[in-house]
């Protein structure tokens, strides 16, 4: 099996592939996000865990399925924005489970043009949402990623990536509101009654689920008007289902889009 690690600043995903699947994808056939996708977790990222920390959580977690993680993980693919996980992740791959990793990032190959004017500083994690997006579904688009931060992720009709936008995430808004708004705390993200709140908790409701819908929306808008074409817009990410149920603009909801990536990333560079 192969398995594929994406570090987030706030969560990791981890997801474990079948190795047949991996065969029928390397030749373009039944493609979906989740194809093949036989295991998935998601941890806290704690950047202060050791190598035995991680290799124990992964062990344990892979156990739980009942797979050794020995005799059945063959190779594993990683994507980080934690540089301090990511050489613990390095190690772990190597000390635990016999294998070296292939990182996303410089001297492996994505299979699309970066047009960012800096390449290196693209996230891990946007180079593999861009590429799944991409083999999924019909260039132009955008990919909205709902997570630490919400990154909007621009591919050209050529299949290039443009670049894109970053905005402080849902979560990071929430918790600095509470924080500094004495009479306000945090609620259940569940949709209130209408737009216009008739209690606190329903106007936070309100302005979270609707306001990070709206941005959604007025962003990719400015983004059309920026290209001139029509868009095809997928979201991602832990909060994706919360708020693209009122987006105007979004499609498809991909929740395994960033692990597709790494999936593709591996088969692109074995």
């Amino acid at each position: 099996m192969l398995l594929v690690v994406d570090v987030g600043n706030t969560n990791t995903v981890i997801g474990v592939y079948s190795w047949d699947s991996l065969q029928i994808g390397a030749k373009g056939e039944a493609r979906t996000a989740d194809f093949g996708l036989s295991h998935h977790f998601r941890i806290a990222t704690v950047t202060e865990r050791t190598v035995d920390e991680y290799a124990l959580l992964l062990v344990q977690l892979l156990g739980m399925r009942k797979l050794d993680h020995l005799e059945t993980i063959k190779a594993v693919a990683l994507s980080s924005t934690v540089p301090q996980v990511t050489q613990t992740m390095r190690d772990v791959a190597s000390k635990w489970f016999g294998v070296t990793p292939i990182v996303v990032g410089p001297g492996v190959k994505s299979g699309i043009s970066i047009l960012y004017d800096n390449a290196k500083e693209v996230g891990a994690d946007r180079i593999c949402d861009a590429i799944a997006g991409l083999d999924l579904y019909t260039a132009p688009l955008v990919v909205v990623d709902y997570g630490t931060a919400t990154t909007f992720d621009v591919l050209s009709a050529k299949g290039e990536y443009l670049g894109g936008a970053i905005c402080p995430g849902i979560e990071i808004s929430l918790n600095a509101l509470v924080s500094r708004a004495a009479a306000l705390r945090n609620v259940e993200l569940t949709p209130p009654r209408s737009v216009i709140g008739k209690s606190t908790v329903e106007s936070i409701q309100s302005g979270v689920l609707y306001g990070f819908a709206a941005q959604t929306d007025g962003m990719v808008e400015r983004i059309r008007e920026e290209l001139g074409e029509d868009l095809h817009v997928i979201a991602t990410g832990g909060l994706a289902p919360l708020v693209a149920p009122f987006s105007k603009t979004i499609k498809s909801i991909e929740p395994w889009l960033t692990l597709h990536g790494l999936r593709l990333v591996y088969e692109r560079n074995s």
